[in-house]
C-alpha cells in the first residue's frame, strides 16, 4: 500500500514578491518637483512685470485750457492701484506656500491664483484710463467740467493683464501639485522620537570618570560588555 505525499506543491504565483515602485506615484512626484520651479518662475516674472508695467504710461490725452490745449498721460498706478498692489499680495503667497502645509497651504495657492486673476482684470477693465485723464484735466486746469480729447491708449494695460496671467498659471499649479510640495525648515523639524544616548567616554586612569560612571550606573570597566 503505498503513501501519498502530503508535502504541497510549490506555488507558481508571486503573491509573496514584493510590490514594485508604483508608477502612478513616481509621476506624481516628477510632476511635483517641475511644478515647483515653474510656479516660482511664472509668480516671480509676472508679479515683477505687473509692479513694472504699473508705473508706465497708460493712457494719453489732450485737456482744452483757454485757447489751446494740454496734452496729458497717466501711469498704471493713476489709473489704478490694484494690479500692483495684488502683485505684492500674491509675491507674498507665492513665498507663504513654503511656509504651510495641508489646508493652509491649498488656501494660500488659491489666493495666490486671485491675486494673479484679480490683477489681470482691473488692468483690462482699467485700461482706456479715461477717468484718470478727466481728473488730471480737472486738477491741472482747475475746472472741474474738464474733460480730455484725442485720447489714446498705450500697451502697458495688456502686458499687465498678460503679466498677472502668469501670477494665475503659478496659483493653478499651487493648487494642484502644491501637496507634494517641500516646506520651508522641514529637515530641521525633529520626529519626536527618542534618540540613541551617547555613552560617555570613560578614562580608567582618572577617578572622577569613574565615579561618575558609577553614578549613572554603568560598568566603568566593561565587564557587562564583556558578558
Amino acid at each position: 500500500m503505498g503513501y501519498v505525499s502530503a508535502v504541497p506543491p510549490p506555488r507558481t504565483d508571486n503573491a509573496d514578491a514584493a510590490p514594485g515602485p508604483d508608477p502612478e506615484a513616481g509621476r506624481e512626484q516628477g510632476g511635483g518637483r517641475r511644478s515647483v520651479a515653474v510656479a516660482l518662475l511664472l509668480g516671480t516674472l509676472g508679479a515683477t512685470v505687473v509692479l513694472l508695467a504699473s508705473g508706465r504710461v497708460w493712457a494719453r490725452g489732450v485737456a482744452a485750457v483757454g485757447g489751446g490745449s494740454l496734452p496729458l498721460s497717466v501711469d498704471g498706478r493713476a489709473v489704478t492701484g490694484l494690479p500692483a498692489a495684488l502683485a505684492i499680495v500674491g509675491l507674498a503667497a507665492l513665498v507663504a506656500v513654503f511656509a504651510v502645509r495641508g489646508k493652509s497651504r491649498l488656501l494660500v495657492s488659491a489666493l495666490l491664483a486671485l491675486s494673479g486673476l484679480g490683477a489681470g482684470a482691473a488692468a483690462l477693465v482699467n485700461a482706456d484710463g479715461r477717468r484718470a485723464l478727466d481728473a488730471e484735466a480737472a486738477r491741472t486746469t482747475a475746472d472741474t467740467a474738464a474733460h480730455v480729447a484725442g485720447l489714446t491708449q498705450t500697451a502697458w494695460p495688456y502686458v499687465t493683464a498678460a503679466a498677472a496671467a502668469l501670477i494665475l498659471v503659478a496659483g493653478l499649479l499651487a493648487l494642484r501639485f502644491g501637496h507634494a510640495w517641500p516646506a520651508m525648515g522641514g529637515r530641521y523639524e525633529r520626529d519626536g522620537g527618542p534618540r540613541p544616548r551617547k555613552a560617555a567616554v570613560v578614562d580608567p586612569d582618572r577617578p572622577e570618570d569613574l565615579w561618575k560612571a558609577l553614578d549613572r550606573g554603568e560598568d566603568p570597566t566593561g565587564r557587562d560588555k564583556a558578558l
